[in-house]
């Protein structure tokens, strides 16, 4: 199965009563494992989860601390991007040239990159002490 597919797939499973905005995300860790996360809403907006993190979250869970490739779904009339907390989680857990697809449940693709998506990434390298 694809990463594509993964986050097709599991999609069908997001929690989206409210706005009905299903998103589905996979990403591969080093090992090759796919992790798969949807969007899961709360009455209490803004208190829900996004798909991404939600992957994120299961690589983590299973020890996993770098993915290598990211795949996002949604039925929208372009590609959607992840959220700003989203692209520094991504940006936690991959290098800036990990591949990420963005995809619509219709077939439209984009092919971008973690740096691509969060230039300027804060990073470690800001955590260190001269």
């Amino acid at each position: 199965m694809s990463l594509l597919e993964a986050a097709r797939e599991v999609r069908e499973n997001a929690y989206a009563p409210y706005s009905r905005f299903k998103v589905g995300a996979a990403v591969r860790g080093r090992s090759g494992t796919i992790y798969k996360g949807v969007n899961v809403e709360n009455v209490a907006y803004p208190e829900g989860t996004c798909a991404e993190a939600g992957a994120i979250a299961a690589m983590i869970a299973a020890g996993e601390t770098e993915l290598i490739e990211v795949a996002v779904i949604a039925d929208s009339p372009a590609p959607v991007p992840p959220c700003g907390g989203c692209r520094q989680k991504l940006a936690e857990f991959g290098r800036s040239d990990v591949p990420v697809t963005l995809a619509t449940t219709e077939g439209a693709r984009l092919d971008t990159t973690i740096g691509e998506l969060l230039p300027g990434r804060f990073d470690v390298s800001h955590m260190d002490k001269c």
